[in-house]
Order: structure tokens, then C-alpha cells, then sequence
């Protein structure tokens, strides 16, 4: 059978094709909706390590992992393609057992009894190797979708199945977490369980495991079967910084995930210290994920009626003032502050949502000005710029919480935080957003330079290139 033939035996690209490339981000994000919201508190609380010293001991580690990304993607883009497998899924399938392995390893509860430098050293080598292999798992899970369908429209809703995958596990892990996380202690004290969170830690696993196993049996690769060319790394800078839409889109991303790492973090310690109410704990932290369902069905409408760029910047100005409001008022109901912060969350949500077609549209425009498809490189800058924002909030995160006086717990021993403190706990939670989505609508609005009209006329631009290299293959 030759190359063409076998090529045209494939299945059709389908529901079974969406369903697959969704439970991998499910797996991501019982991983990730674990780690990111909730190690810093074990290491501060459950591991009594000072929040200062872990913030900025993860924001040196993420940094490093930043640059692993680029590497994985190009190691990826140079896999040779085997019968019936692809090039993106042997890597999650390979995988995906140093990962989950790792994952559990950032919860061992017998490092609460070692001396503090050896607590720093376990906090920097596991969450190092955690997001190396996060990357390994991740960055070809993301290429995986170019290589389903070459076609645009199928891509698109690949990426709406990929935010509700990620929407789904995040919320599970957002508000299950907080419910076991605790025990009571002997003074009848409500404390962090290094024992729950390694139980918890476990199933976690368990349960991303499942779900990678859905994404390599149910997805076909279909496209882009050939190795990549190597990476250049001048060019791949001189490309970026020359590229207005690309570099606007990395800053911008930069500064949401920076919020949207926060905002998990900061509202762990928001109702731990200032609403004591680990239930309100659970559902702040599950509408982070809870709406992108909310908005999913109708975020594509909206984008293509306004455009992306128009209405993401209307949805993050929207955030702003919310969480604008939430600050000056100072909130004391936990109830009110959930109503506000679910409006904010959507507000927030929808570029999140979003981001996926940004990006296909930058490597479109990329394409029209440079006559180069770069997908790989794109997606891995892009991911680049949001590891360094995950690494930047981890370091301002434990950073202000040192500043504010917060005082890290020791092993079954509650803390009774000053009463600046927990002001301050409650001005991070509200005032961060307003900066960093702030920062984020001003760069779509005045630097981004992609709006309905712009796309349109790289569509038109793309279009033309097509044509001429048919009427060139045809003339040969």
C-alpha cells in the first residue's frame, strides 16, 4: 500500500477525534488544578517553609522550565512520524508516567519533619523535574491538534473542546480539594493534611492517566506527518521581536496568566485567613474553571460577530471594574464576594477561552508577512511567555504574602494571622486582577494589532499565496 493510499484509510476527522484531544487537557488539569492551586499552601502549611522563600524558589525553577518548552516543541516538530501513531502522541503516551510520578512526589508528607535547607532542596529538584516532564506531556498535547485536521473550522472546535476539558478537571479538583485537604487537630483545629494532600495526590493521578489513555486511543494524526526542520534560534528571536502581533500576544498572555495563577492562589489564602469558610474556598476556586462552560457556547458567536481582539478587550475592562468595586468595598460576606467574583471570573474567562484562535490567528499573520508557517515555534513562544507568567506569580505571590506578615504554619499547628495581615490577604485577592487585567485590555486595545479588518485581510493575503503556489505546481 503506498504512502497516499494509506494516508486515505484514515478515519474521518470526528466527534471521536474532539472527545480524545478534550481528555487530554482533562489529564493536564487534574495535574495541574492540583499543583497550581493548592502546592503552595502545602509547602507554606504543610510543610511550615516560609512563603517568601518557596514563592521565589518556584519562580527560579519555572523560569528554567520556560526555556524547556521551546526545546520540547522543536524535539517533537523532529520526531519521525511510525504507521498509526503519529509524531505528538507517543510523547503523551511515553510520558505521561515520569509526569503523574513526579506529580505525586511534590506531596510527600515526611518532608514536614526534615531541616529547612533540605525542605528547599526537595521544593527546587521535584517541582524542576515537574515541569520538565509537564513540558514533555504538554507542548506536543498542544501540536497534536495541527496534526488532526489541516482544516481551520475543525481546529476551532478542537479548541473549544480543549478549554471545556480544562474547564471540567479544574473545576473538579477546584472544589473537591479544599473539602479533604483539612483535619482537626488535638486543639480541635481545623489544619493542612500532609497525608490527605499525598492520598489526594495519588487519585489525581490515577485519574489523568485515564484520560491521556482516551486521548492517545481516540485521536488520529492526519496532517503534518513529515519532520520538522531543526530549530534556529537567531532566526526564531529576529522573528518575534519583528513580528508586532506575535510579541503583543506574548505580553498580553504574560500578563492573564499571571492573573489567573494568582487568583487561584491568593483566594486558597482568601478564605482560609479572611472568610475562614473552606466551602466558599471550593467554589471560588471552581469558578475559575466553571465559566468557560458558562461561556463556551457562545464565545465563538461573539468573537466572529465583534471580533476576538474587540471583544476581549471589552471582557477584561468588564473584569477590571469588578474587581475594582470588590477592593473598595471590602466585601465581609463570603456570599456577596463569590456573586462578584463569578462576574469577574467571566470577564477574565473569556480570553482564556479565547487564546487558542489568537494564536491561530498570529500564525496566520506570521505566515502572510514572513511566507514561513510556523506553528511549532509560535505555540512554543507562546507557552514560553506563559511559563515565565506562572513563574512570575509564583514569586509575587510569596513575595507579598511575606511582605503582608503572612506566617507559614508548622505541621498540625494552626496560625492566628495579624489583623493587617489578613487586610492584606483580602487587598492581593482584589487589587492584583485590577493591574493585571488592566495591563492585558490596554495592550489588545492600543498594541495588538489584529482586529476584524486585519484578519480579513490576511485571510485574503494567505488565499493568494495558495493560489499562486497551485498555478505554479500546476505550470510545473
Amino acid at each position: 500500500m503506498s504512502a497516499k493510499d494509506k494516508v486515505q484509510s484514515l478515519p474521518p476527522f470526528g466527534l471521536k477525534d474532539k472527545i480524545g484531544y478534550m481528555f487530554g487537557d482533562v489529564g493536564n488539569c487534574f495535574i495541574l488544578g492540583l499543583v497550581n492551586g493548592f502546592v503552595l499552601k502545602f509547602y507554606t502549611d504543610g510543610l511550615g517553609v516560609p512563603a517568601a522563600i518557596v514563592g521565589i524558589t518556584m519562580m527560579l525553577t519555572k523560569i528554567f522550565d520556560a526555556f524547556v518548552d521551546v526545546y520540547v516543541g522543536n524535539k517533537a516538530d523532529e520526531s519521525v512520524a511510525k504507521p498509526g501513531e503519529g509524531r505528538f502522541r507517543p510523547w503523551i503516551r511515553r510520558f505521561r508516567y515520569p509526569f503523574i510520578i513526579v506529580a505525586i512526589m511534590l506531596f510527600l508528607p515526611v518532608v514536614a519533619g526534615w531541616a529547612l535547607p533540605a525542605k528547599i532542596a526537595y521544593i527546587a529538584v521535584t517541582y524542576v523535574l515537574f515541569n520538565v516532564f509537564l513540558s514533555t506531556v504538554n507542548i506536543p498535547y498542544g501540536a497534536l491538534a495541527s496534526a488532526l485536521s489541516a482544516k481551520s473550522d475543525e481546529r476551532a472546535s478542537l479548541s473549544t473542546f480543549r478549554s471545556t476539558g480544562s474547564a471540567i478537571a479544574g473545576a473538579l479538583t477546584g472544589y473537591t480539594i479544599p473539602l479533604f485537604m483539612y483535619e482537626t487537630n488535638a486543639a480541635g483545629e481545623q489544619v493542612i493534611s500532609g497525608t490527605r494532600f499525598f492520598i489526594i495526590a495519588i487519585v489525581c493521578g490515577i485519574l489523568a492517566w485515564i484520560s491521556y489513555e482516551i486521548t492517545v486511543r481516540c485521536t488520529t494524526e492526519r496532517t503534518n506527518v513529515q519532520a520538522g526542520r531543526k530549530l534556529d534560534a537567531k532566526k526564531m528571536v529576529t522573528s518575534m521581536f519583528k513580528d508586532r502581533a506575535l510579541l503583543a500576544l506574548i505580553v498580553t498572555d504574560f500578563f492573564v496568566v499571571i492573573n489567573q495563577q494568582l487568583a487561584s492562589i491568593n483566594q486558597t489564602y482568601l478564605f482560609d485567613t479572611y472568610f475562614h469558610n473552606k466551602t466558599g474556598m471550593a467554589i471560588a476556586v471552581m469558578f475559575n474553571y466553571i465559566t468557560v462552560l458558562v461561556l463556551a457556547p457562545f464565545a465563538t458567536g461573539i468573537a466572529k460577530k465583534f471580533g476576538k481582539r474587540e471583544s476581549a478587550v471589552v471582557t477584561l475592562v468588564f473584569a477590571v471594574v469588578i474587581y475594582g468595586i470588590m477592593y473598595f468595598v471590602h466585601l465581609t460576606d463570603w456570599r456577596v464576594y463569590l456573586v462578584l467574583m463569578f462576574f469577574g471570573a467571566i470577564g477574565a474567562g473569556y480570553f482564556n477561552l479565547m487564546v487558542w484562535a489568537f494564536i491561530t490567528d498570529v500564525i496566520d499573520h506570521h505566515q502572510a508577512i514572513t511566507k514561513i508557517r510556523e506553528d511549532g515555534t509560535i505555540y512554543g513562544l507562546n507557552s514560553w511567555a506563559r511559563k515565565m507568567g506562572q513563574a512570575a506569580s509564583n514569586g509575587i505571590s510569596g513575595i507579598l504574602l511575606g511582605l503582608i506578615g503572612y506566617q507559614s504554619s508548622t505541621a498540625g499547628h494552626a496560625v492566628v494571622q495579624s489583623a493587617g495581615t489578613v487586610q492584606g490577604v483580602y487587598a492581593l485577592a482584589t487589587l492584583l486582577p485590577v493591574v493585571c487585567l488592566g495591563i492585558a485590555a490596554l495592550i489588545l486595545a492600543f498594541w495588538y494589532p489584529l482586529g476584524k479588518k486585519e484578519i480579513r485581510e490576511t485571510e485574503r493575503i494567505l488565499a493568494e499565496d495558495r493560489a499562486k503556489l497551485e498555478a505554479e505546481k500546476t505550470e510545473a
